[in-house]
């Protein structure tokens, strides 16, 4: 049985990570309900850009000549792993790393892959790796806005225009709740059109000013751009979600281990009080023999 000063220092150990566990939660909280509310802003203008854009373009004579929207054999594919700066946030980053992975070796498998690493241990990981890796953006996250992730969403569409790549792929962790984040993996690049049919061009008729082929070359980049920065902002909300469900974890561990070890020590010391009980005895019977 280990002594008390032994489990007398385990016991401060663990009360000062509680407190430390303790506080990262409730930053993490704090950061969570700012990035939260983003994410939750964010969503309802990127969705009724996306639907407005995909109406207009598909109703367009010619559209399926967009820029964006060219479809060929894929061949070179951009992956942009969305991960944290940070860790101590669980299976977060894992999970993106495992998708990412995932994806180079089943869909694109036999692909010359390119890897676009958003966060500190994306990058971390594929720089190890034999992929060309660009890592002009992975500091995206020191300031989450829009001007910075702005010129990591040019990069990818600059080369998807250029030739550089047949497909660029997002790989993030959406948004559900505190406790919750669903893995996507989603198609970034050649943007995907709806079917043009009579119903949807019957239920949306537009009026465009000044024409209807300029709202699309304006459109088309800006709607890029923002579904690139919503990704950004459901991964950053993730990020904090799942910090805070594994502080409050750990934290919750760190009482139930406090609990053993204040229990064993109760006995230790115990036990070392009886035994001295027992010499005094033993010591006071043998005087009294003689």
């Amino acid at each position: 049985m280990a002594n008390l000063k032994e489990v007398k220092q385990r016991i401060t150990s663990v009360v000062s990570t509680q407190q430390i566990t303790k506080a990262m939660k409730m930053v993490s909280a704090a950061k969570l309900r700012r990035a939260q509310d983003k994410i939750v802003q964010m969503r309802p203008y990127s969705q009724k850009l996306t639907n407005i854009l995909n109406n207009v373009s598909a109703a367009a004579e010619g559209s399926e000549d967009l820029v964006y929207a060219q479809k060929r054999e894929v061949n070179k594919v951009l992956i942009v792993p969305v991960t944290s700066d940070k860790g101590l946030c669980g299976a977060f980053n894992s999970n993106i790393i495992k998708a990412s992975n995932a994806a180079i070796n089943g869909q694109f498998a036999g692909k010359q892959i390119s890897i676009l690493p958003l966060g500190k241990k994306a990058y971390e990981y594929f720089k190890k790796s034999d992929y060309t890796l660009i890592d002009q953006f992975y500091q995206v996250f020191s300031e989450v806005a829009f001007d910075n992730v702005k010129s990591a969403a040019e990069f990818a569409m600059n080369g998807f225009v250029a030739g550089d790549y047949d497909q660029v792929v997002l790989v993030f962790n959406e948004f559900k709740n505190v406790a919750t984040q669903i893995i996507r993996t989603e198609k970034f690049l050649p943007m995907a059109q709806e079917e043009t049919n009579e119903v949807k061009t019957a239920e949306v008729d537009y009026i465009l000013e000044p024409s209807r082929s300029y709202i699309i070359e304006e459109l088309v980049p800006t709607s890029l751009k923002i579904q690139f920065y919503k990704a950004v902002l459901e991964s950053n909300a993730s990020e904090h979600g799942a910090r805070m469900t594994a502080m409050d974890k750990a934290t919750e561990n760190a009482g139930d281990l406090l609990k053993e070890l204040r229990l064993m020590y109760n006995r230790t010391r115990q036990a070392a009080i009886t035994n001295e009980i027992l010499e005094i005895v033993a010591g006071a019977n043998a005087l009294g023999g003689k």
